[in-house]
């Protein structure tokens, strides 16, 4: 497939669960009508970014990640034949949670998880309180429209994660975000396109936008939007989203600039993991 329309989405949370899953079918709906194969949420798509409390009524907020939202979801992905990542709240088993993406394809065919290796736990970003980290490695899906590997928010900060996908052949790499303003507005800025550069895959970044004030009132953060879709010459595609605004961000990939860019720069070919003696120790 030479050409793949991709698109994401930003959003806040408008204070229920139902509102939330209505509102990404109707995401999922409008990137169908505009002509994307693929569409992906932000993180924890269907709830508040809960992390900014540690308040165990959000553990309500998991299910199975073959539960009814999943379902729902991959029966709509089938109906519109678009291939869906959702990030979701996953109950592994009864008190036993990860923050996970679930990948479905074009058929409806729920292809498999990725669990979020990465969690932070400082100020409003309490995921170990709700998390326990990702144990699936990190695998690469083949899709209605290639090689798929996901990667979640906090992850991003880690190059070893890109690279590992890089390795398992990734050609387009969701990475569903909740970030906010403060340390990380420049990172934001840089770590998807030096991810895309360094493994020659396309980048796409959804995050949230806006204020949570309706759930957290003066304890709620500004999460700043601008998700961003990075090709593998770590370029933007397109203009980036909005900073204040909910958006549909519907992108062309061209994705023969994935061997394009793996044979202009070697860097599978020049990688010397015989020499990287401390990357893999704790």
């Amino acid at each position: 497939m030479t050409t793949v329309r991709a698109a994401i989405s930003q959003t806040t949370w408008t204070g229920d669960k139902a509102s939330m899953l209505d509102k990404h079918e109707g995401f999922a709906r409008d990137a169908a009508a505009q002509g994307a194969q693929v569409v992906c949420f932000q993180e924890l798509f269907y709830g508040p970014y809960f992390g900014i409390t540690q308040d165990k009524k959000y553990y309500r907020f998991a299910e199975q990640a073959d539960g009814p939202i999943v379902q729902r979801f991959a029966a709509l992905a089938k109906e519109l034949g678009v291939v869906t990542v959702l990030p979701i709240y996953e109950e592994a088993e009864t008190g036993v949670y990860y923050n996970t993406s679930v990948l479905v394809d074009a058929d409806g065919t729920v292809l498999g998880k990725y669990r979020k290796h990465h969690l932070p736990h400082l100020d409003r970003f309490w995921e170990k309180f709700y998390f326990r980290p990702g144990n699936l490695g990190y695998p690469v899906f083949e899709t209605a429209v290639g090689r798929v590997g996901m990667y979640i928010c906090y992850d991003r900060h880690f190059p070893e994660g890109w690279r590992e996908l890089g390795l398992n052949d990734a050609h387009i790499v969701f990475n569903p975000n909740a970030t906010k303003p403060g340390l990380s507005n420049r990172l934001w800025e840089v770590e998807g396109p030096a991810a895309a550069v360094a493994n020659g895959y396309f980048v796409l970044q959804p995050n949230r936008v806006g204020r949570e004030d309706n759930e957290y009132g003066d304890l709620a953060v500004d999460f700043y939007g601008t998700s961003q879709v990075i090709d593998p010459r770590g370029n933007f595609v397109g203009e980036r989203g909005s900073g204040e605004h909910e958006e549909l961000l519907v992108r062309d990939l061209d994705m023969n600039m994935v061997l394009e860019m793996r044979d202009d720069w070697q860097f599978y070919r020049d990688r010397r993991p015989d020499s990287y003696t401390k990357i893999a120790k704790p």
